[in-house]
């Protein structure tokens, strides 16, 4: 087995072994069977240090788990950019760690080994009214994307500005068409269509598995020209779109760890440490919500299967609160000024002479 070879305590988990395989014959992405198997190993072995069999663990052993991933250190110690746990691990890695393990049991509980996941999920109760859900076993820290500001972004685009025409093309096409770092690398020659200005988002790479057309700017545009006929002196073959320029790798496809590697020295050389690859992505969605765009229109664009999805970047641009704050409260600011503004008896008198 493939993963066994990765993953060797697999070999003495035979269920977990057949589990992780069943998925990766399901055809799911090499990245999430790996992120899986990395979650899954890590219990693994906790249950081994513990001399417990996974199959029969209980919730107390999950909680254990748990605990052990609340206090485990960050890997980047004292430079961790950012930190909202509380520990070593941020809350969503603690969730992402726990997915793997939940589906585990899952597929133990369809095969007849146990009766109920230690695990669990929130789940609608009707006897809560108000909550609606019952809680899982870790509760979720939901955070507002963060994006950059006026000035940090000014200094973005003046680091990137020495960057070769590629690296400025793909910071350009991912703000410009809000792109994931997986469906800007896996772009096309043959996904682009200059005469209407858009690009063809193939299923394959995006993350709802939905192909989708979205458009570019004229200023992206010229950047294109400019980058296809440098790509001409490197190949005229179609193909992948952007190739790689490194002497070890030249004319090869650019990988996605490649392009984050590009994005973090261009934020370290513009002193913003926080943006990444996906950072482009939200401050177009934000700015398309702050002037206006309707929720189906960016939901569209960005390829949400989830309208909740988008609703974040709407939140995000404050732009709902403040159009009811105007629309309600405007009558209440004009009494209030209007009540400041006004001068004493005396004193109007005064200025009047």
């Amino acid at each position: 087995m493939v993963l066994a070879e990765k993953w060797p305590i697999l070999l003495r988990h035979e269920q977990a072994a057949e589990w992780l395989q069943v998925w990766s014959d399901l055809g799911r992405a090499p990245r999430t069977i790996d992120a899986y198997a990395r979650g899954l190993t890590e219990y693994l072995t906790m249950c081994e240090r513990a001399a417990v069999d996974p199959a029969s663990a209980k919730r107390a052993h999950v909680a254990a788990y748990v605990r052990e991933l609340t206090e485990r250190p960050s890997r980047r110690g004292a430079n961790v950019v950012v930190l909202d746990s509380g520990a070593g691990l941020s809350n969503a890695t603690i969730q992402q760690r726990l997915v793997p393990v939940r589906l585990y049991y899952d597929f133990l509980i369809e095969d007849g080994v146990r009766e109920s996941n230690p695990v669990g999920r929130g789940r609608y109760t009707p006897r809560r009214k108000l909550a609606g859900h019952e809680r899982g076993l870790v509760s979720r820290v939901k955070k507002l994307p963060w994006i950059p500001t006026e000035d940090e972004w000014l200094r973005l685009l003046e680091a990137a500005l020495g960057e070769p025409i590629r690296n400025r093309l793909m910071l350009a096409l991912a703000y410009d068409a809000a792109l994931r770092r997986e469906e800007l690398c896996s772009l096309r020659t043959d996904d682009i269509d200059p005469a209407h200005r858009t690009l063809r988002i193939r299923a394959e790479t995006t993350k709802s598995r939905k192909e989708r057309i979205v458009p570019y700017s004229a200023s992206t545009g010229v950047l294109l020209s400019l980058y296809l006929a440098w790509r001409s002196s490197i190949t005229r073959a179609r193909g992948p779109l952007f190739l790689s320029e490194s002497r070890r790798n030249f004319g090869q496809p650019l990988s996605i760890w490649s392009w984050s590697k590009i994005v973090r020295r261009i934020a370290l050389a513009a002193d913003v440490p926080r943006f990444s690859t996906h950072t482009t992505r939200h401050l177009c969605l934000t700015d398309l919500a702050r002037m206006g765009w309707e929720l189906h229109a960016i939901a569209a664009l960005a390829g949400h299967a989830n309208p909740e999805t988008t609703m974040i970047y709407i939140h995000l641009s404050g732009r709902d609160l403040a159009k009811k704050l105007n629309a309600g409260m405007k009558h209440i600011h004009s009494w209030r000024l209007d009540k400041l503004a006004a001068l004493p008896p005396g004193e109007a008198k005064e200025l009047e002479r």
